[in-house]
């Protein structure tokens, strides 16, 4: 058995910094979005990849795959989204068995609004703490390891596959 590489001090630094980094940030636009517009960040992800997509619309599998969540958690936050009326859940006219979410109005409109305090929050908690240059190489890093991750992290984890009786 070989020993482990284990992280040097600065590496430990780093990887405890970019944890902590992101709980603290993620809290602070957790709290901002549920106060604003009564969203959660994720409820929030959901209605903004939607309306950056043609037609304001995507697959489910393909918007689980893009925000690297569970099918079973996307499912039920596009629920309480349907339910707000703030998207609505559609049969995909290319694939019968598949569902497209796609944004309403009243999504766009509330979007629209949250947006604001969301960027205020992302920039006085984070970006505005770095000059552009930094703001540069941390954009390149997080390129770099988001590219490396896609490649070797399975986004969705295979269905299980049932006993045939």
């Amino acid at each position: 058995m070989t020993e482990p590489r284990w992280l040097d001090d600065t590496e430990m630094r780093a990887w405890a910094g970019l944890l902590e980094t992101y709980d603290l940030i993620h809290r602070q636009v957790e709290l901002q979005l549920r106060e604003a517009a009564g969203l959660t960040m994720v409820q929030y992800e959901i209605l903004t990849r939607l309306n950056e997509s043609p037609d304001g619309a995507c697959g489910m599998t393909e918007l689980a795959e893009r925000m690297v969540a569970s099918r079973s958690g996307l499912t039920y936050q596009v629920g309480q989204l349907a339910k707000a009326g703030l998207l609505v859940r559609e049969p995909d006219p290319a694939d019968e068995r598949a569902v497209l979410a796609v944004i309403t109005a009243e999504g766009k409109d509330l979007l629209e609004s949250a947006a604001p305090g969301h960027v205020r929050v992302v920039r006085e908690g984070l970006l505005d703490l770095y000059t552009p240059e930094q703001t540069a190489q941390l954009a390149a890093l997080m390129d770099t390891a988001r590219a490396h991750l896609r490649r070797v992290v399975p986004v969705i984890p295979p269905r299980p596959r049932r006993k045939r009786e």
